[in-house]
């Protein structure tokens, strides 16, 4: 496997990516039709991966985002500073003050336990960053003046408005020209496409955008949704992923994308909503990488749980160059990223590499 990455000292950022970042709601241990009080998180799925690489593994990351200019937006740019991540790509949009011009999206989300599952109810309409267009944006100084190593983006910020994948195509296109390497999360959303073409136009704008990515991160529903592609001999009413179909499938569809350089995916089976069992494989030069198996983990909050897994996937495929100890960093710091509340991880680099050698979990004094 050989992703060429420019080196550091070419580049201002490790990596950046784009996408909607929005207010996250949480009711804590209770539920969003109940609740008197909320705290405050950060979060979106393009983002919580530049967040996880700046946090945990020390990279240095910039988001390329849009925000309204008001309280809530400056709100949402203080959380990210706290977070580490350069906020100097953000464009600010003018707001009329009751968000009819453009306005910044909040995501209530309710953790789940046991039998109850998890919950989000987003409100995420006319955000700043779904009406921003590539113009907005100064891609060619981004890329080609400042310099990036990574560059990361995904399929919610795809179906977030009818203008925002021609934004991605702009900026991966951009990228490419520079030598930037591109990962991409298809994480389909039949929800979000619906009311903007559906599955077909989701197809559509992903064979496209699929031109131009290096690292695909998607499991066998994102595949068959955003590319068409299906996986042979899984049945649906089995809990595990059927793994020598899933890389059938996926050979077939770098013999289509030969620009694929790396696949991954999670994998997880949901007991209730306080215990998963979760690994990750992917799959680089036709070889395909387990990640280790963590039986019965006990879940506080699902979500951002794929995306720190994406996280650790690209630093260990940055740092290192090894797809088997890029899909075990994914693995650990998403499973330890959903130890604690908020989309975001609260892991450290030593957390995970303590996780990735067996370490337990008894009190360290």
């Amino acid at each position: 496997m050989n992703l060429n990455i420019k080196p550091k000292s070419e580049c201002k950022y490790d990596a950046v990516s784009l996408g909607e970042v929005m207010l996250r709601l949480d009711p804590g241990e209770g539920r969003i039709r109940t609740a008197r009080e909320f705290k405050v998180w950060e979060g979106g799925g393009e983002y919580n991966v530049i967040r996880g690489l700046k946090r945990c593994f020390g990279l240095n990351t910039a988001v390329i985002t849009a925000f309204a200019d008001n309280e809530m937006g400056r709100l949402m740019e203080d959380l990210i500073l706290q977070g580490g991540v350069d906020t100097s790509l953000i464009k600010w949009m003018k707001t009329d003050g009751i968000g009819r011009e453009c306005r910044n999206g909040l995501n209530f989300v309710e953790r789940g336990f046991g039998i109850r599952g998890a919950l989000s109810c987003s409100d995420r309409a006319n955000t700043a960053i779904s009406k921003a267009t590539a113009k907005d944006f100064d891609f060619e100084y981004i890329f080609g003046t400042l310099g990036v190593r990574w560059f990361h983006t995904g399929g919610i910020y795809a179906a977030l408005s009818e203008n925002t994948a021609e934004v991605i195509i702009d900026a991966i296109k951009t990228a490419k020209k520079y030598g930037t390497i591109v990962s991409y999360d298809l994480n389909y959303r039949a929800s979000m496409w619906s009311g903007i073409g559906g599955q077909e136009k989701a197809i559509e704008v992903n064979k496209e955008i699929a031109k131009y990515v290096d690292v695909m991160i998607g499991n066998e529903e994102d595949f068959t949704a955003c590319l068409g592609f299906k996986i042979e001999g899984n049945d649906e009413n089995l809990k595990e992923l059927n793994l020598d179909g899933y890389k059938k499938m996926v050979n077939e569809a770098v013999k289509e994308y030969p620009n694929f350089k790396v696949v991954a995916t999670t994998l997880r089976t949901v007991h209730t909503a306080s215990v998963n069992d979760w690994s990750a494989i992917c799959l680089a030069d036709g070889e395909l990488y387990k990640a280790t198996d963590y039986k019965e983990l006990l879940i506080m909050d699902r979500v951002g749980g794929g995306d720190s897994f994406a996280s650790g996937l690209v630093y260990g495929l940055m740092e290192m160059g090894d797809p088997k100890k890029a899909v075990e960093y994914g693995a650990a710091h998403g499973a330890l990223a959903m130890t604690t509340p908020g989309d975001t991880t609260m892991a450290t680099k030593s957390e995970v590499e303590a996780v990735m050698s067996g370490a337990g979990a008894r009190v360290k004094r």
